[in-house]
């Protein structure tokens, strides 16, 4: 158009209050599309394709991520907190220390239903291993305080142990849920806890 140049043409317009806020906004949608490329093709995704996605010219993405890697790496340390996030907020949202556990059981059992277990297969085979690990066992750390805590509350005699338990059965459990979705999975947790969160129940 004349009397625009290249350069204005790919700065992205201001469409927040301020211009903070409004980079905000751009780098949370990147991450989100970051995610989505994962989702769908299982590989990392480039910075043009997730510029693309957005509606940003690839030029301006380099403003927030210098490289294709510095994406990656910002997915990462964005889903595991958003997850841990999901479960902790659904712990925390029941009353009564078995009513807690057993929202421990189906928000987990939620995450390997939802459409975010086919990020974490992506970033299983495009992250390297000991970087997930460490994210895995900070992520682990941070899902164990609450449920250790409701165990203990609840009577249980040893609650880190009975957590560790707890943790085997939802992953036992969710492993066919691609066959048969989270309803069998949550059915099969219910039948093995049930009788032992009831217990604790009869005899506060």
């Amino acid at each position: 158009m004349d009397g625009v140049t290249d350069q204005e043409e790919n700065v992205p317009r201001i469409q927040a209050p301020t211009v903070a806020e409004h980079r905000a906004r751009q780098r949370r949608a990147i991450l989100d599309a970051a995610r989505a490329l994962l989702a769908e093709t299982g590989a990392a995704p480039s910075l043009a394709d997730a510029a693309a996605r957005v509606g940003l010219a690839r030029s301006s993405i380099y403003q927030y991520f210098p490289s294709a890697d510095d994406l990656l790496e910002a997915v990462v340390s964005d889903v595991f907190p958003t997850w841990a996030s999901r479960v902790l907020d659904h712990v925390a949202a029941a009353t009564g220390p078995a009513d807690r556990v057993w929202a421990y059981v189906e928000a987990n059992v939620e995450l390997f239903a939802g459409p975010d277990q086919a990020v974490a297969r992506a970033l299983r085979t495009v992250v390297d291993p000991a970087v997930l690990r460490e994210h895995s066992a900070q992520l682990h750390a941070r899902l164990q305080e609450p449920l250790v805590d409701s165990l203990r509350l609840l009577g249980e005699p040893e609650p880190e142990r009975m957590a560790e338990l707890v943790n085997a059965a939802v992953l036992r459990a969710s492993q066919d849920i691609d066959g048969g979705g989270r309803a069998p999975a949550l059915a099969l947790l219910d039948r093995l806890l049930r009788p032992y969160l009831d217990a604790y129940r009869a005899n506060p």
